[in-house]
């Protein structure tokens, strides 16, 4: 005689249906677009492709949950009493500065190898699209380089520290180091955007500066040195501010650690100067102009970052539309689902094909080239970023409620989407830099007319697009039509890039849906190769 099981050892339900997980994922070469704009814009495949290959790991991406999960925890004294100001973050997060350091990601661009700024924005790309909150600290070691140059003096002592790929997370003197990192410390409460307003003062005591004042944000405090703007007697001056001096620490206090939406494994804080230590850079009275370059370079990684969080989150839609069937069909066989999936493949194409364009300006020594890359990087941050929070969001609508659990990154780069936007000038600061930067530089204006001629009599909707666009605009626009104007001059100048470069099916559907009547609403699209879009996004 047989019996039945206990009613609580019968089984509740079985799992079908759920994709399995991703596993092991090479961001390199599964990712088509990005290996023909590296070999377009001539950038280094060999780095890339080994960093690729590592960031996908499912190891790599554990630790990236691990450093969102684990908050970075502020300690202001030890056990004694006596003030530490220092930033404890989870073992995973060392590991992805590791990763990202080693790879090069501050120093390539830097070093003699050539297309060393198309390969660093790449490399942007990827890191984003696995934990963009370490990119921060990389990005603005990246940056800071050529801000160095206004002192040879603090280049020859900082320089090859930042450039040494080692990462050096110990809290002790620049001598001391193998590698270093460096920050920024620019923002007050009661200026933001507007610098000049800044409170902050120096004073000179010999060969160096004593600064005093608050810094409403200071991205990575835990950065070996900050470069950052204070009032001296000369006006608004550039310094360097060590975070460790000889033996004793500098008079920065951490005051709290921002409670942000998103970049949770960053620690972005609020610090004080209480008569901390610094060195002028560049000249007196010449701050902006002289962190401007590191503010310029910055805004290529907020170019490419966003454009990293866009892959990341439809590779994951794409990912869950092969795997999942609805209505007895596959989810990635339904026609509007492959509407969905085919206009936010052209949003991440296009962006990506933008992006690495004006990082090979970047690469290059012309004056046209450098105007190029003044005014093409403001329009690439402009676009990339307005579109990251609506294609984060229809990607992770495409998972359903899955999309909004934490056990899936897509909450992480929706939380993330606009955060570049806002990071090294908001969407208004950006378009007014493009006005002043179109009505100051005619070599700025001749460079980008001469790209966007470059795809004419290719694609008569371009052509007719780009002389509406001329008509409207024969002249810089009223201050009110600034979003208007960057926007039409970015998308433009996008689908020239796509036309001249992409396949038919990518050049055509940006051009038909950008440039024409398409809807606003993602998969709001018709007459366009869906079939040879999503090729683009196979393995």
């Amino acid at each position: 005689m047989t019996t039945s099981p206990p009613r609580s050892a019968l089984p509740t339900h079985e799992v079908t249906n759920q994709p399995p997980p991703r596993g092991d994922t090479d961001l390199w070469a599964s990712d088509t677009p990005l290996r023909e704009g590296i070999a377009r814009e001539g950038g280094q495949e060999a780095p890339l492709a080994a960093y690729g290959a590592v960031l996908g790991t499912k190891a790599m991406r554990e630790a990236a949950r691990d450093a969102n999960r684990v908050p970075p925890e502020l300690r202001l004294f030890d056990r004694s009493g006596r003030r530490l100001d220092e930033v404890h973050f989870h073992p995973a997060y060392h590991q992805l500065m590791q990763a990202g350091l080693g790879a090069g990601y501050a120093a390539l661009a830097w070093e003699s190898a050539p297309g060393g700024h198309v390969t660093h924005a790449a490399m942007v790309y990827l890191h984003s699209q696995v934990e963009p909150g370490t990119c921060c600290p990389m990005t603005m070691t990246y940056a800071a380089v050529p801000a160095l140059a206004a002192s040879e003096s603090l280049a020859a002592e900082w320089r090859p520290k930042l450039l040494s790929r080692r990462y050096d997370p110990t809290a002790r003197p620049l001598a001391q180091k193998s590698g270093a990192t460096l920050g920024m410390a620019m923002t007050e409460k009661q200026g933001g955007s507007d610098v000049r307003a800044n409170a902050t003062t120096a004073t000179r005591a010999g060969d160096h500066w004593r600064l005093h004042g608050h810094k409403w944000f200071c991205s990575a405090p835990m950065s070996d040195g900050f470069l950052t703007l204070a009032q001296a007697p000369g006006g608004l001056s550039c310094f360097l501010v060590p975070r460790w001096l000889d033996g004793e620490r500098n008079p920065i206090q951490i005051m709290r650690l921002k409670d942000k939406l998103g970049n949770k494994a960053n620690a972005s804080s609020e610090i004080e100067y209480q008569g901390a230590l610094a060195y002028l850079l560049g000249d007196e009275g010449q701050g902006v102009r002289t962190i401007i370059e590191m503010v310029h370079h910055t805004r290529l990684d907020t170019a490419m970052a966003p454009t990293g969080l866009m892959r990341g989150a439809l590779a994951e839609a794409l990912h869950w539309a092969r795997h999942r069937r609805a209505f007895q069909k596959g989810l990635i066989d339904q026609p509007l689902m492959r509407a969905v999936l085919a206009d936010l493949a052209l949003d991440v194409e296009g962006a990506l094909a933008l992006g690495l364009r004006v990082a090979r300006a970047f690469d290059s020594t012309t004056e046209e080239d450098r105007a190029f890359a003044r005014i093409g990087v403001a329009l690439a941050k402009f676009l990339n970023n307005k579109r990251c929070p609506q294609v984060t969001y229809e990607a992770m609508e495409v998972l359903g409620g899955m999309g909004y659990v934490e056990d899936t990154p897509m909450p992480m780069y929706y939380r993330e989407a606009p955060l570049n936007g806002i990071w090294e000038g908001s969407g208004n600061v950006i378009c007014l830099d493009i006005l002043r930067t179109l009505a100051k530089e005619p070599l700025a204006v001749e460079t980008l007319r001469a790209e966007l001629a470059a795809a004419r009599g290719a694609d008569a909707r371009y052509d007719a697009a780009l002389r509406a666009h001329h008509e409207r605009w024969p002249t810089l626009p009223p201050e009110a039509e600034a979003r208007w104007f960057a926007e039409r001059t970015a998308l433009l100048l996008t689908a020239s890039i796509l036309i001249r470069h992409a396949p038919p099916a990518v050049a055509d559907g940006f051009t038909a849906t950008r440039l024409g009547e398409a809807g606003r609403i993602t998969g709001a699209i018709g007459g366009v190769d869906k079939v040879g879009i999503l090729a683009r996004l196979e393995p």
